[in-house]
């Protein structure tokens, strides 16, 4: 039976009141269970029968996957970190289970998992080899879980895979140094799985703890460290670790920076499309983290910190920018200036991966003169073309939906991308906002993997599909109506003018607005196909007049049916204006489409003449006949209602209006010379050859592109940055129809093909997103919910409850000398039935 789905605004208010409220760093990680079980390790020093952290022994408890493992394994995915790291995890808990005699049949089903499946989530990589924290780790916890007698058997299939691993730890421990800085996390910060037969002072663990009190600020070599050592600080660690994580279930990293933990938060709602339902959230996250920017001092960031530290200031850069907030490219670029963080990069940028796309995410955000920037974007792209074609010297770190999310950074500018699919897209990808790279494989965010907000997601996304395809049959059958779709020539496009605007209209606007501007887009191809190539001469100049006098008498035909539904549908925009701001736009309206007439009848005699003009004459004209303006204008206007006409609406435009329409022209002039100078067409770049004799075609369209580069920048700091009179949902407007002309004419002339779009329409408009199958953890159902006790029970019956735990253990736990090598394990397990013997 199938319960009903929540409704989007009951979601929305269950959000607000129960997760963004709650959201706290301690929260923000997913939890490890490899480092809760390392916690739940930890005897009580008053009881040493009992765990320290109970609450940690009962996250293991209540967490273990139906199949019997711990983590975060999915069987359609070949990742192999999440594979090994999912046994390593798995043998930890059990090891731990073990030590308090409780949850045998989850041990039994452990065991079970790991016989069964060792030899499928054991695989080398491309060169033959496992990563190097593979074979420190999981001999590691092979051994540690033998050690507590726990009966770990491998397949014959697998045994020279397992000798393998053995001896290439063996290798690494003696050609490594204890802290060797050329390691992105050196031997010591995997104290927890190093052999005893490796000796490490105590002095040498104290002498590189953290100011907080951990090694390496990882949960698991803590707790070892404590363990080892007795240390004071390292438990005040662990105590604030477990105390904050209300879950009980204990992170990669313990991260206080409350900062990171509302950004990541804002940003993952901005990325799923969501912040029309949290507006006030967002916006009082935004002001108070930018109260904070402008006090904050720089200071000296450890060479541990620096991937944390340039996430944060890439996510602050990009989302306060976005946001209209004045933010120097300093505050991400800061690396560039200290040689030691720049190699530290250089040497692990595989660690780096997720830090060195958010750096070039925040350089598409670039203005004028933002040298610094460019260099960053240079920099990081450098590196993100390795790790995007697998050239890594370990590429089983980088997943392979994080390699996907690379590729498309780096093939599709972000000009180009529409919003209604980068949500889809954000939504599809399990790993499209992994953090940072810690010991085993990259942070997660809980608020990635949280079902809550990925079900709204998921609901509004498929309740826009199902808004579009009722308001694309209402265009349709205008343009059928209008005759419009019947014309017999030239491009029928009133699908793709409709999933162009749809697509790329994030900000509030309601269907009137966006099917007004699809039937705009629908009236400009078909009146410029007319000009182009049905139109006699005279035909073009009495229609070119009818619209300037906006009077259709003597129209026949083509060009009557093109000046009705014109008339048609700036009759409606004119009500709905006149409604809204009490002021009738009508000359407006009629003007600016009478000067785009006007421009396709001088192009069209221009053609038919053979005349050739300069370039700036050209722009001139060709910068109107595009049509860019007679797109964004009048829904400006519908939707923000409020703002004065002449503030949307100068004359001559605003300059975010001009940049509009020059970077449209050149966008549609690299794509389409070609078929223009068959046709005998003027075009820009044809026209800068004529210009420049000794030029090459590759080098006109050089010079184009730089241009446009240039002008992208003016164009976005008139967006994001400089003080407009034009209002902000305006200039979104703008920024809107900017990435349709892009992502129409970014590698292509994709709008005059009849293919090209198909796949993203329906990915748009009818197909509802793949989320994948995220397997969080989850309490075991209530069949194998068992009460604790000794080890060798096999009921099934009862609950888990510590206050049952048998006071009697068959481990002695001696907390170790101040001084001298440490043998961890030993001090972890001692009994007379076995001896300690490893590989």
């Amino acid at each position: 039976m199938e319960f009903p789905k929540p409704s989007i605004q009951s979601l929305v208010q269950m959000i607000k009141r129960e997760i963004l409220p709650n959201m706290s760093s301690h929260s923000f990680l997913s939890s490890s269970p490899y480092n809760t079980a390392w916690l739940a390790m930890i005897p009580d020093p008053h009881q040493h029968d009992l765990p320290m952290f109970k609450g940690c022994l009962n996250w293991v408890l209540q967490n273990q996957n139906e199949e019997g493992f711990w983590g975060d394994y999915d069987h359609d995915e070949d990742e192999m970190s999440n594979k090994v790291e999912c046994l390593a995890s798995t043998l930890i808990c059990m090891t731990m289970l073990k030590k308090w005699h409780v949850g045998s049949p989850l041990i039994e089903k452990g065991l079970k998992f790991i016989h069964e499946n060792v030899e499928l989530l054991l695989p080398r990589n491309k060169h033959g080899k496992f990563p190097r924290w593979i074979a420190i780790v999981f001999p590691g916890m092979v051994d540690l879980a033998r050690a507590s007698g726990l009966e770990v058997v491998f397949p014959e299939s697998v045994e020279r895979i397992i000798a393998d691993l053995f001896s290439n730890r063996q290798r690494i421990l003696k050609r490594e140094k204890l802290v060797d800085m050329k390691q992105y996390f050196p031997l010591l910060s995997y104290l927890e799985a190093l052999p005893p037969t490796y000796k490490v002072s105590h002095e040498t663990i104290l002498k590189h703890l953290d100011s907080d009190g951990s090694l390496f600020q990882s949960p698991s070599a803590t707790a070892s460290a404590y363990l080892a050592t007795g240390n004071e600080a390292c438990l005040a660690y662990l105590q604030s670790l477990a105390l904050n994580c209300a879950s009980n279930g204990v992170p990669s990293l313990y991260l206080v920076d409350e900062e990171l933990t509302k950004l990541s938060m804002v940003y993952q709602l901005v990325r799923l499309g969501l912040t029309e339902y949290f507006d006030q959230e967002k916006d009082e996250i935004l002001a108070q983290i930018y109260r904070n920017y402008k006090h904050e001092k720089p200071i000296v960031k450890s060479i541990h910190s620096i991937a944390a530290e340039l996430y944060k200031d890439c996510l602050g850069f990009w989302l306060l920018r976005m946001h209209g907030y004045k933010v120097s490219p300093s505050s991400v670029c800061w690396f560039l200036d200290r040689e030691e963080v720049r190699d530290h990069i250089e040497k692990h940028y595989e660690y780096f991966s997720s830090v060195l796309l958010n750096i070039y995410r925040a350089s598409n955000l670039m203005l004028p003169n933002e040298h610094e920037l460019e260099k960053a974007r240079t920099f990081s792209k450098k590196f993100l073309e390795k790790i995007a074609s697998r050239g890594t010297r370990d590429s089983s770190i980088i997943s392979s939906s994080h390699c996907r999310m690379i590729k498309h950074e780096l093939g599709l500018p972000w000009m180009a991308r529409l919003d209604h699919l980068e949500h889809r897209m954000w939504m599809e990808e399990k790993d499209a906002c992994v953090l940072w790279m810690g010991k085993f494989s990259c942070h997660r965010s809980s608020l990635v993997h949280n079902q809550d907000i990925l079900q709204l997601a998921l609901q509004n996304f498929e309740q826009r599909q199902s808004i579009y395809r009722m308001e694309l049959d209402v265009l349709k059958r205008w343009s059928e109506t209008t005759g419009l779709s019947k014309m017999g020539f030239g491009r029928e496009k009133t699908v793709y003018s409709y999933f162009a605007v749809a697509a790329s209209v994030s900000v509030p606007c309601n269907s009137d607005v966006r099917v007004l501007v699809a039937k705009g887009a629908v009236i400009l191809t078909v009146a410029d196909d007319f000009f182009d190539m049905e139109g006699s001469l005279e035909d073009l100049e009495k229609l070119t007049e009818a619209v300037q006098r906006w009077d259709g008498e003597g129209l026949s035909a083509h060009a009557k049916t093109i000046f009705e539904a014109l008339d048609d549908l700036v009759t409606n925009i004119r009500v709905k204006c006149f409604k809204q701001l009490g002021k009738d736009i009508k000359k407006n309206l009629q003007n600016i489409w009478g000067e785009t007439f006007h421009s396709w009848l001088i192009e069209a005699k221009w053609s038919r003449s053979g005349d050739v003009r300069p370039t700036q004459e050209y722009l001139d004209v060709a910068m109107t006949s595009v049509g860019a303006h007679v797109l964004v204008l009048p829904p400006s206007c519908l939707a923000s209602p409020t703002t004065s006409l002449h503030q949307l609406w100068s004359n001559p435009y605003q300059p975010i209006t001009k940049l509009l329409m020059v970077i449209s022209r050149l966008l549609n002039d690299i794509q389409t010379y070609e078929k223009e100078e068959k046709q005998g067409k003027l075009n820009f770049v044809l026209l800068y050859l004529k210009e420049n004799p000794g030029a090459s075609i590759e080098d006109s369209i050089n010079f184009v592109q730089l241009l446009l580069d240039q002008l992208k920048k003016e164009f976005l700091q008139h967006i994001l940055e400089e003080p407009c009179s034009v209002p902000e949902l305006s200039r979104l407007l703008h920024l809107a129809c900017l990435k349709v002309f892009n992502m129409f004419f970014n590698s292509s002339n994709r709008y005059d093909s009849d293919t090209d779009m198909l796949h993203d329409i329906q990915k748009a408009l009818v197909v509802p997103p793949r989320v994948p199958k995220l397997k969080p953890l989850r309490p075991l159902p209530e069949k194998l919910r068992l009460k604790p006790r000794v080890f060798e029970t096999k009921s099934l019956s009862g609950q888990y409850g510590l206050e049952h735990f048998p006071r009697k253990s068959f481990f002695g736990y001696q907390m170790s000398s101040r001084t001298g090598p440490v043998n961890r394990w030993e001090k972890m397990y001692k009994s007379s039935s076995f001896k300690l013997c490893f590989a």
